[in-house]
């Protein structure tokens, strides 16, 4: 589907629009647009922050925070469901559903006890809700179609209303035709912040937050398949995948807080190279001082909101990312034969007669991947991408980097470069010595030297070998 078909549906939306009373629309609070895939600057609001003290706004990875406007003390945004099309990487577009211009939708932010007012105008083809995952409210507002109210038709404005209860680490999403809506990206972060010093939710420097995702786009398309259940290709952070993923910036010794939501269809247990971190919070609350422990991964299971801390005291660029190996991937096919010690020498030359563009894959793994120059179908991005300052990284999807620098300065988010290591520091070669061969048993010698590689290990040898 192409996108002047892809933005058909949304068009008869318009008309349907015009029955919202212009006196109605004259008293919305302005419906923000944010198109860019780069990660917006925090947002800090204009004056004081509403309830409670000021707060460190967060950063969304590769997303944005959306304004408010003060209206005889109640917070009010303005939010549009509508179909988007996102640049996931550099170069490879997809259409989705999304809010004010993106998938995810932009981030809203809050201070515990702030009386809050959202606006949701549908411009989607068919009607939707939002379900506030996480938040104490009054049951008319928890957006479950149906079950809590009526559905928002197409061209229609709601109101949602209630109290920023308690502070925390929260989604919002549709609770309406979930399958296609929330594979086609709809989704965004809520984040409270405390009114007051609160025991369990320490002041940090540096507040990030995404949502994880997946999507199903077959390679050539741009519109993701949404019955598909397991068979994803597309793994990504806040719908944007590596090496179009902003890196976490830090100032060596900044305390950080992470928070991350997961509305795929699998757990993620997201690792984090170089530190260690505590889980401090969840979509329940802040965790109990007693009941934290220090990890370098955490899982995040479906619908779940973990939110973890650390102190960036370890100088370097450190790879965060998914430990599912194939989630660090781009877009791959699920019916790849294991080509791993096919000899395929005599074949290639008369293969290529009948098909110029054959190319052996995986006949020594798929590291050669990252390297290999072959062209793509349009409107896809490189299963392995990204090249880092000794070469292709290897990896894409749910990857990015945590830039740790001493000379960062305080609120600096911009990139850094590459970091450059001490001198010595470095995992390098060392020239080493040919091994002798070994004749292994029951081959002769000729069979050794064209089998055996050039360093050799001793075996232990009978019960007692491991003392």
């Amino acid at each position: 589907m192409n996108r002047r078909h892809f933005f058909a549906g949304a068009a008869a939306t318009a008309v349907a629009a015009t029955s919202v009373s212009r006196a109605a629309l004259a008293a919305l609070p302005e419906a923000v647009q944010h198109t860019s895939a780069d990660t917006a600057a925090p947002w800090t609001p204009p004056g004081v922050t509403g309830a409670g003290r000021p707060y460190n706004p967060v950063v969304t990875l590769n997303g944005w925070t959306l304004p408010w406007r003060m209206n005889q003390g109640v917070k009010e945004f303005h939010l549009v469901a509508e179909p988007v099309v996102r640049e996931m990487a550099p170069g490879f577009l997809v259409n989705m559903w999304g809010y004010n211009g993106q998938s995810p939708g932009p981030t809203i932010e809050v201070v515990e006890g702030d009386k809050v007012r959202i606006f949701v105008t549908n411009r989607l083809p068919e009607p939707t809700t939002i379900h506030w995952h996480g938040q104490r409210l009054p049951n008319g507002m928890d957006g479950v179609s149906g079950l809590n109210q009526p559905y928002i038709p197409a061209g229609k404005t709601f109101v949602y209303e209630f109290e920023a209860r308690r502070p925390g680490t929260f989604m919002y999403h549709p609770h309406a035709d979930e399958m296609t809506q929330m594979a086609m990206g709809m989704m965004g972060f809520w984040v409270t912040h405390p009114k007051q010093k609160h025991p369990l939710i320490d002041d940090v420097q540096r507040d990030y937050c995404f949502l994880l995702n997946a999507f199903d786009v077959e390679p050539g398309s741009m519109t993701p398949q949404v019955n598909t259940m397991l068979d994803f290709n597309i793994w990504a952070f806040n719908s944007r995948v590596y090496p179009g993923l902003s890196p976490l910036v830090a100032r060596l010794g900044d305390r950080v807080r992470v928070r991350v939501g997961n509305l795929t269809m699998t757990n993620h247990p997201v690792h984090i190279h170089g530190i260690e971190f505590e889980v401090t919070g969840t979509d329940g609350g802040p965790v109990p001082k007693t009941a934290r422990w220090p990890e370098v991964t955490t899982d995040v299971a479906v619908g779940q909101m973990r939110q973890i801390e650390f102190v960036a005291d370890e100088p370097g660029d450190w790879a965060m990312h998914c430990h599912k190996s194939h989630h660090t991937m781009g877009a791959m096919g699920h019916g790849v034969p294991t080509m791993i010690g096919a000899d395929h020498r005599g074949l290639v030359k008369g293969l290529q007669k009948a098909v110029p563009d054959y190319m052996v894959m995986g006949e020594r793994g798929m590291a050669d991947m990252k390297e290999m120059e072959m062209e793509l179908p349009h409107n896809t991005f490189p299963m392995m991408s990204g090249t880092g300052p000794y070469g292709p990284i290897g990896m894409g999807g749910m990857f990015t980097t945590l830039k740790v620098r001493a000379d960062q300065k305080p609120g600096d988010y911009t990139d850094p470069g590459w970091y450059q290591q001490p001198p010595g520091t470095r995992a390098r070669e060392v020239t080493t010595p040919t091994a002798q061969a070994v004749q292994a048993p029951g081959t002769t010698p000729a069979e050794t030297a064209t089998t055996t590689p050039s360093a050799t290990a001793r075996k232990p040898q009978g019960h007692g070998a491991h003392h």
